[in-house]
């Protein structure tokens, strides 16, 4: 590629924001521009024998100048310039805060739970003898042959007719709630047996009580 040397008694400068070369009359004034800002060090220089482009801190002619030049001057402090970074720090962890507890209070109204009751209103739970008018009592044990016996007020019932004999003597008595005593022996799907057959009958409460 040809490249059109400059012409003569003049110095084309061109840089990387304004390809369009700017010419001037003398190397001085290029030396000058450097000092005053117009252009960089990186920025392209053309004298008017040279026959290609070169930056300015590469010319033969310029080099030493400016490296004896040093670098630019810094910029001046800008006073009136106000750091935004630990602004917005600051009001992020306030956002994450405000967050967390109105989140913190949506679940306090959710989550609306009793207050504990306090020593003197705590109640002791009703033994058998406080309850005996309104239940009937059921007993569910394992017989010799390792059979759930169930027994309802001291009458075994065969377990096949649970459900019937349960309505019965909800019905003959007008007692809803049910003393449960099972044995430790006794199978969970015994005692789920008894519970469905409570529910079915209409029976309120269930007092449980364990015996070995």
């Amino acid at each position: 590629m040809t490249t059109t040397p400059a012409a003569p008694g003049h110095w084309l400068i061109r840089t990387e924001s304004q390809p369009t070369p700017h010419a001037v009359d003398h190397p001085q004034q290029v030396l000058q521009g450097l000092r005053d800002g117009l252009w960089d060090t990186t920025d392209e220089v053309r004298g008017p024998t040279d026959a290609a482009w070169t930056p300015i801190e590469d010319h033969p002619m310029f080099e030493e100048l400016v490296a004896e030049m040093g670098p630019p001057p810094p910029l001046p402090h800008d006073e009136t310039h106000l750091d935004m970074n630990p602004l917005i720090d600051v009001s992020l962890v306030l956002l994450i805060f405000f967050i967390l507890t109105s989140a913190v209070a949506t679940m306090r109204r959710t989550i609306d739970l009793p207050p504990p009751p306090s020593e003197d209103k705590a109640t002791k739970a009703p033994t058998k003898s406080d309850i005996q008018d309104r239940i009937f009592e059921v007993l569910v044990s394992l017989g010799s042959d390792e059979a759930p016996v169930v027994t309802i007020n001291d009458r075994v019932i065969v377990t096949e007719q649970l459900n019937k004999e349960m309505k019965e003597i909800v019905r003959s008595t007008g007692r809803k709630e049910m003393y449960l005593t099972a044995t430790d022996d006794v199978t969970w799907d015994t005692l789920v047996q008894v519970h469905g057959a409570a529910n079915e009958a209409g029976v309120t409460q269930i007092h449980m009580k364990q015996r070995k």
